[in-house]
């Protein structure tokens, strides 16, 4: 019996190829998103943990300092005076490479003859062909590369490397080339180049400077001895920290960031559940007779639910690994707008290429699998437990169907009554929060076919007068097929809902960012390095540049700013010293409080925190925390919360002189330069960049940001736009899943009306009549969920903005809807299903009435 069910199943699949290969395409689709996305995200943070890795080496243990970083006075005396040979030194920093655009230097100074403990692809073992080590400090602007990266960007061992760093051109020469011995030490070294730790201090503008100093320290008594004696010859401005505490700490701020993304793209998978679920109802659908025949002849309900599910799990099957292979090749893809995010906002990360590893893997099968056997379950259920004699009715199911429909919305609306309760409960729980968002989702696609019933009766008349017996039909229809109709629908309004939810965010989002830009670049002009890490610059400008342009005619005055990481109690801290004169006070918009009282404060050595960082740690106004200076430890306190959009890290806003008394660092990063009474702006821009020649590597004034505020503000909001690049693909993809849905259920209707279309066309409708009755129906379709996905694309975007978007980054977004996005989400739907129409209304309108009706 069971081989017998196995064939009749694998009979009804290669009879129609078209609805089992849509279903694998709605699985497939999803499966990819899912994959994709994850694989984006892991190729990433692989890319940061081995690159950390390798720079870190065997350490246990780092000594890190302030901005200005180590005396290396203090190496001595770890190594001399507390005879510690277990320790290494090392400058690091950032360079761009001009002639190989998109390449990010990780710069690495070493001293060769400390790194035998420490790193392995600087041992004679541990690399083949990285030449003789003695050689990076005997010869000038020796470096060692990988060959991966070398083969990559074209390199060869001989080549010189021309970098960028802060306002200088300098050029590294590869003496040799190190080849790890797996896949993964290579990837490791992507974007690092080694050096002797003299030449990088050269390149780095950090002479007698360390940026830190590795440690191997014992585990036990022996080892805790041993950090006490260091603790106790530290100088004020360091400390002793294991280098696990600092990479968790960055890899943290991309968490909220990667959560996202995967939301997303999960919400394309629900969408293919509908697919799905349309899918195998109308599976069941076609063979009710069988199935009842089957059942009249002694076959089980657990076979006929085996032989459904079965079917499903095919699907699912061939579905979900198709969804491998795409989700493979579109994460190449997206990796790219990815990385590009965490180097815009975060931290700098080399990845060229996607790493494929199991476990996206196998979340996206498994995701794919379960997704739809949980979509087949309803429809093999009600295979399984309709009793026979109901099921050789053939209007037995769109009964049914009726019957439970206000169950269904019912339940809907208890869902969204759950998802409402889930978002108000108080904490930053994300994936609390998220499950909210898809228990709306649900819960809004749940109400659907109930609202569909509603609108295509309260619209009946109309149509029947604008469009007579046709127009009839055509609501008629789609109340008539409501299982497969109404199915279809929920899945194009959740995708279009998806589109609204997101586009009002991001909307909303970009308007919040141009107000605050409006009111915190108050300069004409902004000067800065084109700083190679991410984030704010931080790069020092020279100083005689910073006097000259300062003082420079057709300038009234300057704001100086400093940009620093600082550890402290809050982890490692973004701290930005300015100079704030009275008259640039209206660049900073408190969340609240007393601008008297706060402005007071600040002028008594008060500092201020921005919104994410406030959101983050719980502070507020009058709240202390501390940071590492130059003197020790010092405590501050919040004068104010400042709204900022320019990172969800978190920002400390301190008085420039300050800052410089504290941290005894009087580098400046940038300028804003305010322009004389009269003076034009883009002339001064232009003078700047002529006078500034002289301070710069060959008077190559691209070595430096000169910019006017408008053209500031146009290269900060286009950062924001790549930042959402991602999330538009998203959509897109989700919509595609959508519009395969739709066109899936309107070829399934198509094969079901084949004897009643026949009918119709041998009583006398036209193929053009028949064109009208099919458009006409899926237009129906895709109005409805076009107008449906209004309200809850605006319901996403409140919670979007109002609650993830809060307890992801911390920001307070302004609130905006835009009309234009609302009506060309309408139109979008009902193109979309209008545009699926079109191919089954072409095979109704060839099919021969005499075929259709052979049958009857």
């Amino acid at each position: 019996m069971a081989l017998t069910l196995f064939k009749t199943s694998l009979r009804h699949l290669l009879r129609h190829p078209w609805q089992v290969g849509l279903a694998i395409l709605g699985v497939a689709l999803g499966v990819a998103v899912v994959v994709a996305i994850d694989l984006a995200n892991d190729s990433a943070r692989r890319a940061f943990a081995l690159s950390t890795e390798a720079v870190t080496g065997r350490t246990t243990d780092q000594i890190i300092g302030g901005p200005e970083g180590l005396d290396e006075a203090l190496y001595r005396r770890i190594r001399l005076q507390l005879g510690l040979r277990s320790s290494a030194p090392l400058v690091e920093g950032y360079a761009a490479a001009p002639d190989h655009p998109g390449l990010t230097l990780h710069i690495i100074g070493v001293d060769p003859l400390a790194e035998g403990q420490f790193r392995p692809f600087l041992t004679p073992g541990g690399a083949q062909a990285a030449g003789d080590l003695t050689r990076l400090y005997t010869e000038p602007g020796a470096a060692l590369i990988s060959a991966d990266m070398a083969r990559g960007y074209g390199l060869s061992n001989g080549s010189a490397l021309r970098m960028r760093i802060g306002t200088q051109i300098q050029q590294a020469q590869i003496i040799g080339l190190i080849e790890p011995a797996d896949d993964n030490a290579s990837r490791a070294l992507d974007g690092i180049l080694v050096t002797d730790i003299a030449t990088a201090q050269e390149w780095l503008a950090s002479i007698g400077k360390l940026s830190r100093i590795d440690l191997i320290l014992p585990e036990g008594p022996a080892g805790e001895a041993q950090r006490a004696a260091i603790t106790a010859i530290l100088p004020p401005d360091a400390r002793l920290t294991r280098p696990e505490v600092r990479s968790n700490a960055i890899t943290q701020m991309t968490a909220a960031f990667e959560l996202n993304l995967t939301a997303l793209s999960l919400l394309a998978l629900i969408v293919g559940m509908f697919l799905i679920y349309n899918t195998i109802t109308f599976s069941v659908v076609q063979r009710r007779g069988l199935l009842g025949t089957l059942r009249c002849l002694g076959v089980t309900r657990g076979q006929i639910f085996g032989l459904v599910l079965g079917e499903a799990l095919l699907v699912a099957l061939v579905g979900s690994l198709l969804g491998l292979g795409l989700g493979i090749l579109l994460g190449r893809g997206l990796v790219g707008m990815v990385t590009q995010t965490i180097n815009d906002l975060y931290f700098v990360v080399t990845v060229r290429s996607a790493a494929i590893g199991w476990l996206p893997l196998l979340k996206g099968f498994a995701l794919g699998i379960g997704a739809t056997g949980l979509a087949a379950a309803i429809p093999a259920l009600e295979a399984t437990f309709t009793p026979p004699r109901t099921v050789l009715r053939r209007s037995s199911y769109e009964e049914r169907v009726r019957k439970i429909v206000p169950k269904v919305a019912l339940g809907g609306l208890l869902l969204l009554l759950l998802g409402a309760g889930m978002l108000a409960l108080p904490g930053k729980n994300l994936v609390l929060s998220f499950g909210g968002l898809f228990a709306i989702t649900i819960g809004a696609a749940a109400v659907t076919p109930v609202v569909t019933l509603w609108l295509m009766q309260l619209i009946h008349p109309l149509l029947g007068a604008v469009g007579g017996m046709l127009g009839r039909m055509a609501a008629r229809d789609v109340i008539a097929s409501l299982s497969r109709t109404s199915v279809a629908v929920a899945a194009l309004m959740i995708a279009v809902a998806v589109t609204i939810g997101v586009g009002l965010m991001v909307g909303s989002f970009r308007t919040t960012v141009v107000r605050w830009l409006d009111a915190t670049l108050r300069a004409d002009v902004y000067v800065s390095t084109l700083d190679a890490s991410a984030g704010r610059p931080t790069a020092p400008l020279p100083l005689e540049l910073v006097q000259r342009l300062a003082t420079a005619p057709g300038v009234e005055r300057a704001r100086r700013y400093r940009t620093v990481d600082v550890e402290g109690s809050l982890g490692t801290t973004l701290v930005v010293a300015l100079d704030v004169a009275v008259p640039d006070r209206g660049i900073f918009q408190f969340l609240s409080g007393d601008l008297a009282n706060i402005w007071s404060g600040w002028e008594q050595g008060q500092v201020f925190i921005s919104e994410p960082l406030a959101f983050r740690h719980g502070l507020g106004i009058g709240d202390q925390f501390k940071l590492q200076t130059a003197t020790g430890e010092q405590s501050f306190t919040v004068a104010g919360v400042f709204y900022d959009y320019g990172t969800d890290r978190g920002v400390v806003m301190i008085d420039l002189p300050l800052y410089q008394k504290l941290w005894n660092d009087t580098a400046v990063a940038s300028l804003g330069l305010y322009a004389a009474p009269g003076q034009d702006v883009d002339l001064l821009v232009q003078q700047l960049r002529d006078l500034s020649g002289s301070d710069l590597a060959g008077g190559d004034t691209s070595l430096i940001n000169i910019r006017s505020n408008k053209a500031l503000r146009e290269g900060s909001l286009v950062i924001f736009d790549r930042t959402f690049a991602i999330t538009g693909v998203l959509q897109l993809l989700a919509t595609i899943v959508a519009f395969v849905g739709i066109l899936a259920a309107l070829m399934a209707l198509q094969l079901e009306r084949s004897r009643e279309l026949g009918v119709l066309r041998a009583n006398g409708l036209t193929p053009g009549q028949l064109w009208g009755l099919v458009l006409s129906q899926t237009g129906l379709m895709g109005m409805t969920a076009g107008l449906l996905a209004i309200p809850v694309g605006i319901l996403m975007a409140s919670v979007l903005v109002f609650v993830i978007n809060k307890r992801s980054f911390g920001w307070t977004l302004l609130f905006q809807i835009e009309p234009g996005l609302l009506v060309q989400a309408v139109l979008v739907a009902t193109s979309a299903a209008l545009l699926a129409g079109a191919y089954p209304a072409w095979r109704m309108g060839r099919t021969s009435p005499a075929l259709a009706l052979r049958e009857e």
